[in-house]
């Protein structure tokens, strides 16, 4: 509407008042609507004006409650619509201008009021009931009412070109394709070179022209990703995808998003403009049925079982249309009438070694253009068809449709090396394996990608060999071998049943020990005084295994005899340290006051600071003012000054704030200390003297503790210097934040992360030990 139009009574559904004027002037309702006048009518002007008898045939309509007229503008004077030819249906009238005394739609009042003096004719604005609305879509036909279903329609990205859903959860999936969730559904994507209009084709196809997926006619792509929107009419997912030999970065991760987009389809649309079909399609078809089934299957058929879904996701693979547009050749078949499309299409594929056997069906539909537009009728029939037959692929939940995108996502993702992309596929197998090398052999893992994630080991098919470096041996007992049983062994300080003291005695009698958990010991290195054999020649058997980055080795020194000692030695330390620690207060306390000079109050007497009356805990250290003598918490008396009144001179000395700011005032002579009282002062400075000295040797005993630590850690412990924060929390160790080493994985955590206690066997600790939180989840013996 133009910005200079006048409007009355805008925003109100104004009384319809008679629109002739012949008999009442045009102030009494109207009553009646007639097609050939064109009007609206009251009862009076309707008798009066359709008395003569060629006016009697007239179609008049009675006006219901909301009523709206249609567009005057819009009809010529024998009824014809001319606007509606453009528009595909008549229009209902939005205003009616006052001055002009007709009835206009939003594109007629544009034409018509836009300029010149009619833009100033004052207009009444109509607003259309629900009972209009229900009228006018009764009065539609099937194609126009198809049309309406589409127009709120609007695509979103689904994921983008890194691979990333773009959609929070299920819930969030369902809202942005504005669906119900337990409508059943079906997904159509389409794939192609870039710059094929495969945005356009599926505007038209599904959208009766609306861009719901954006076309653009710049050289770039203007898809980027994966979008994705819901056609309410075939009740469909219409997925849109990026063109192939576009110009891109990650081409790799990009291919790969279309396999996974192929998985989750029902019906896959190929959209060509070459006038002759080429070799690429037949070949990015045919690779992709190959992967489709090697990598695909089973990880959707995993997705059933996992997420418990009614509908199998992978009976068979989508069906195929090969929409093929030529302007200067023939469609593919019309030089053989009698042969099939199809069947010409299967030979190509036979003579290129492709087999597209991961299909359901594979049809050709084509259309010649002389002359533009494009003809979709018939591609759209093609999809229709296919839509309908759910012998194969059934309709599913949207909430299907997210998880197995989602399980494809996460499964399928990460990086890939640019040493290993193949470029003779369109789908090479290093797409969907792992990535992860033998760092013994550099043979690669053969599992499927993020295979860790579900605690599926790495696996070769190919033998490694031994590197010394890795020593990536295995020991197996060889009686249970010879029985039929595969068990691995480890050489260890001592035997499980062996308590941690009696072991320590017998490793360093008799060495370490091989225990086989059904054997028992089957081997100690120092059992006899000479002539001990190697175990590989007697009890043992050796295999080489891989050796995957992020793993273990195998046969590492387990021998912790050093550190079951150590952390012996530290327990029974802080066990003394603890228990003596009431006692050692006390002597303490008397101690101190044998020592202390005469003015001094005793510690027995002192239960609270002197001047802030906190009361002293066992743990809390009593202070003396050197002045007055009385006791003070460590925060009351941490000023210093010389006392020379009291024998405290010249090195300042411990004093309470009072006496700190009373410096001035003198003691008397009798106050003055006495000979004797300077003996104690002298054995007073002696004992604190012997204390400082006392702590400063505790210190420099505990400085080479750390070097013993580090030399007696087992050789899977991460060195103490490379350990700076937590391998869990993250918090980095301080002073106040010790380290602790995990006796299972060997890395270093806080004390809050590695409070469990269990047995590692495979490391030689048989009683219970520090294991970190994540190892103690793993189920079985670690």
């Amino acid at each position: 509407m133009s910005a200079h139009t006048q409007t009355v009574e805008k925003g109100q559904n104004t009384t319809l008042l008679c629109q002739e004027s012949y008999v009442c002037s045009g102030t009494d309702e109207a009553i009646f609507e007639c097609d050939e006048c064109s009007s609206l009518q009251c009862q009076r002007c309707e008798e009066e004006l359709h008395q003569p008898k060629r006016l009697r045939n007239h179609e008049r309509t009675r006006i219901r409650p909301g009523h709206v007229p249609y567009c005057d503008s819009c009809k010529g004077a024998n009824g014809n619509i001319m606007h509606a030819s453009m528009t595909g249906s008549r229009q209902i009238a939005a205003v009616r201008c006052q001055v002009c005394k007709i009835n206009l739609c939003v594109e007629c009042q544009k034409r018509t009021h836009a300029g010149g003096d009619r833009r100033k004719h004052p207009v009444t604005v109509y607003h259309a009931g629900k009972a209009q609305e229900q009228e006018e879509e009764e009065g539609m036909d099937e194609e126009t009412k198809r049309r309406k279903m589409t127009e709120k329609v609007v695509s979103f990205l689904l994921v983008d070109e890194t691979e990333e859903i773009q959609v929070r959860n299920e819930e969030d999936f369902i809202k942005k394709l504005d669906c119900s969730p337990d409508q059943h559904l079906k997904v159509v994507s389409i794939f192609g070179n870039t710059g094929d209009g495969k945005s356009h084709t599926l505007n038209h196809t599904f959208f009766y022209g609306r861009e719901v997926f954006k076309t653009s006619p710049a050289q770039e792509s203007c898809t980027v990703g994966v979008w994705a929107a819901y056609d309410p009419v075939r009740r469909v997912v219409v997925i849109d995808t990026e063109g192939l030999l576009g110009a891109t970065v990650n081409l790799s991760q990009r291919t790969r998003l279309l396999l996974k987009v192929l998985a989750i389809s029902d019906l896959v649309i190929y959209r060509t403009r070459a006038d002759r079909l080429h070799n690429d399609l037949f070949k990015f078809l045919g690779d992709a049925s190959e992967a489709y089934l090697k990598h695909f299957t089973k990880e959707l058929k995993a997705t059933t079982a996992r997420c418990g879904l009614d509908v199998p996701l992978s009976t068979l693979g989508p069906g195929v249309i090969i929409f093929h547009e030529t302007v200067y050749t023939k469609l593919l078949g019309s030089d053989h009438p009698s042969e099939v499309p199809e069947k010409l299409i299967q030979d190509r594929f036979r003579k290129l070694s492709c087999f597209p056997e991961a299909f359901s069906s594979i049809h050709y539909k084509g259309t010649r253009t002389y002359n533009p537009p494009t003809d979709f009728s018939g591609l759209r029939r093609a999809v229709e068809q296919q839509l309908e037959n759910n012998t194969t692929r059934s309709p599913r939940q949207p909430g299907v449709i997210y998880k197995a995108l989602k399980a494809l996502s996460d499964r399928f993702s990460g990086e890939i090396p640019d040493d290993q992309m193949a470029h003779s596929s369109f789908f090479p197998d290093e797409y969907f394996t792992c990535s992860s090398v033998c760092l013994s052999c550099g043979c690669g893992c053969k599992k499927s990608m993020n295979h860790a994630k579900e605690g599926v080991p790495h696996e070769s098919k190919t033998r490694c060999r031994y590197s010394h470096q890795y020593d990536n041996r295995v020991y197996t007992c060889k009686a249970c071998y010879e029985r039929g049983m595969e068990v691995s062994v480890v050489p260890k300080t001592s035997a499980s049943t062996d308590s941690p003291w009696l072991g320590l005695a017998k490793y360093a009698w008799s060495g370490y020990v091989i225990e086989c958990p059904n054997c028992g010991v089957v081997y100690r290195s120092r059992q006899y005084w000479f002539g001990n054999q190697d175990p590989v020649n007697t009890v043992v058997r050796t295999e080489i295994e891989h050796v995957w980055p992020g793993t273990d080795g195998f046969l590492k020194d387990n021998n912790n005899a050093a550190q079951r000692l150590l952390d012996g030695m530290n327990f029974m330390a802080q066990s003394v340290s603890e228990l003596s620690l009431g006692p050692t207060k006390a002597v303490t306390s008397w101690l101190t006051d044998q020592i202390a000079p005469a003015y001094w109050r005793p510690n027995s007497q002192i239960l609270s600071c002197k001047k802030c009356n906190t009361p002293f805990k066992d743990n809390d250290t009593k202070h003396h003012c050197r002045a007055c003598g009385e006791g003070f918490c460590d925060g009351c008396s941490s000023k210093t000054r010389p006392v020379p009144e009291r024998g405290w001179g010249p090195a300042p000395v411990r004093v309470c704030d009072n006496c700190y700011d009373n410096r001035g005032i003198q003691l008397d002579v009798a106050e003055l200390p006495s000979d004797e009282e300077g003996g104690t002062l002298i054995a007073r400075k002696v004992g604190e003297a012997v204390q400082n000295t006392l702590g400063a040797v505790v210190t420099a005993m505990d400085i080479p503790l750390g070097l013993v630590k580090d030399a007696a850690r087992p050789a899977y412990w991460v060195p103490d210097h490379e350990i700076l924060h937590c391998h869990n929390c993250r918090k980095e160790f301080s002073i106040k934040l010790s380290k602790h080493h995990c006796r299972a994985c060997g890395q270093g955590f806080c004390d809050e992360c590695s409070h469990d206690r269990r047995a590692v066997p495979s490391r030689g600790w048989d009683h219970p030990v520090r294991v970190c939180f994540n190892c103690n989840k793993k189920p079985g013996d670690l």
